[in-house]
């Protein structure tokens, strides 16, 4: 489980055969064999730590689904570990399995901010509503707006300055991730998979407390 909330830009050194290197020294520290770490939003697992950098297995199946089979020697790429038990949730639950790709539309400046828009396919557009959470390339991002086939978020300086998305053009894949919450909401409301109110409270995803 990770927080979409970026420790680290990394800088691809080699991708070939199953397997991806990425340079770094943030995300290394406490880091071990066979930790999750979260590459663009995609949850894999340390398989070398090697000084200054570490490799995970990337399989054929990661490679189609997510953007990671678009990368090359010096990209960057968003880089966290996986959360601590007790660690703060600065952004949201995310859990590194990404639910498909987008593109991005449009790069609106506003302010110190940019507006990013984004084209999803529907299976991410149904649970994306205004003010929610989405994890775009593992970003923790708040929906801003959303019509049939894309949804805005706002972009502010630090994101933009520490986060791959700083460098996103118009037309670039990007990994979408919508928020668990919604997908168990959804079950809850067609009654299916045993999901209630007293599941999500007792796995701690919300409380039937009374006045919370």
């Amino acid at each position: 489980m990770f927080t979409g909330i970026i420790e680290e830009l990394g800088t691809v050194k080699s991708i070939s055969s199953g397997k991806l290197a990425v340079s770094a020294s943030a995300v290394l520290e406490g880091t071990r064999l066979g930790d999750s770490m979260a590459v663009n939003g995609a949850c894999l697992t340390v398989s070398v730590i090697d000084g200054s950098s570490f490799s995970v297995d990337v399989m054929p199946e990661t490679l189609k689904r997510t953007n990671l089979g678009q990368l090359h020697p010096g990209s960057n790429v968003n880089l966290e570990r996986a959360l601590m038990v007790g660690g703060r949730v600065g952004g949201h639950l995310v859990q590194g399995h990404v639910d498909a790709t987008g593109k991005v539309v449009s790069l609106v400046p506003e302010g110190g901010a940019v507006i990013a828009k984004f084209a999803a396919p529907p299976e991410v557009m149904r649970y994306v509503v205004e003010k929610g959470f989405i994890a775009v390339d593992g970003v923790s991002l708040t929906v801003v707006g959303y019509d049939k086939i894309s949804f805005s978020v706002s972009l502010v300086g630090y994101t933009l300055k520490n986060t791959v998305l700083g460098s996103r053009k118009v037309g670039d894949q990007v990994n979408l991730e919508v928020d668990i919450m919604a997908k168990y909401v959804e079950k809850v409301r067609e009654g299916r998979g045993g999901v209630t109110l007293d599941f999500l409270s007792e796995h701690g995803f919300t409380s039937t407390r009374p006045g919370t």
